[in-house]
């Protein structure tokens, strides 16, 4: 009787033993699920992002054939986007350097002329939310941007105002910026090497 009840006992610790083992392992792969889901919802992957140094944009944003994660990403957001079919939307949250955009600091914009038929540079807080200014300057675009006889243009962000194009940042804290094309023309066969050299560029001047 004694042998038997001894067996019993090694038995059920066997099988406790699994059970648990097998909840493990469960919870292991659920919370790696999960964090995977939410990174491809949040960053997005190679088959639903497009990234040219600090430039971000989701290649199947608002078009009806978009993969879950895409709509998820913008539904997710609150986001009303144009549908990558008529424009491409590039959104850059660090500088050159992969440092996060802060409004403590001020950055040099640097680029030229961008082969669409209309293109726009605005600032947003971290939220997307226009910030605030005595200027009530929020974006320059195509038409309203100074730049020079070989189409260079550039822009400063910064909280003390700059001479030239002049982004305020206030005192938003973390920024983001975005970088409209609509109607863009033969961008998708430039290779995102080239593109480097098509988009912006976003180097830190200082910080207080």
């Amino acid at each position: 009787m004694n042998f038997d009840l001894h067996q019993i006992k090694k038995r059920t610790l066997a099988h406790f033993v699994r059970l648990s083992t097998f909840a493990v392992i469960a919870a292991v792969v659920v919370t790696a699920g999960l964090v995977s889901s939410w990174y491809l919802v949040e960053a997005g992957a190679s088959f639903n992002t497009r990234r040219v140094g600090p430039w971000v944009m989701w290649t199947n944003a608002a078009r009806a054939d978009a993969d879950p994660y895409t709509q998820a990403h913008f539904a997710q957001k609150g986001a009303m986007v144009l549908t990558t079919e008529i424009a491409h939307t590039y959104v850059a949250r660090t500088d050159a350097a992969g440092m996060k955009l802060h409004s403590s600091c001020d950055y040099n914009v640097d680029g030229q002329t961008l082969d669409a038929n209309w293109w726009s540079i605005a600032v947003f807080d971290e939220g997307g939310q226009l910030i605030a200014n005595p200027a009530d300057r929020h974006a320059f675009t195509s038409e309203t941007i100074a730049a020079g006889s070989d189409g260079r243009f550039h822009v400063a962000l910064s909280r003390d105002a700059q001479p030239g194009n002049w982004l305020p940042t206030g005192g938003a804290g973390r920024l983001t910026l975005v970088l409209t094309l609509l109607d863009p023309r033969g961008v998708n066969s430039v290779s995102d090497e080239a593109m480097q050299y098509t988009l912006p560029g976003i180097e830190k001047v200082r910080c207080r």
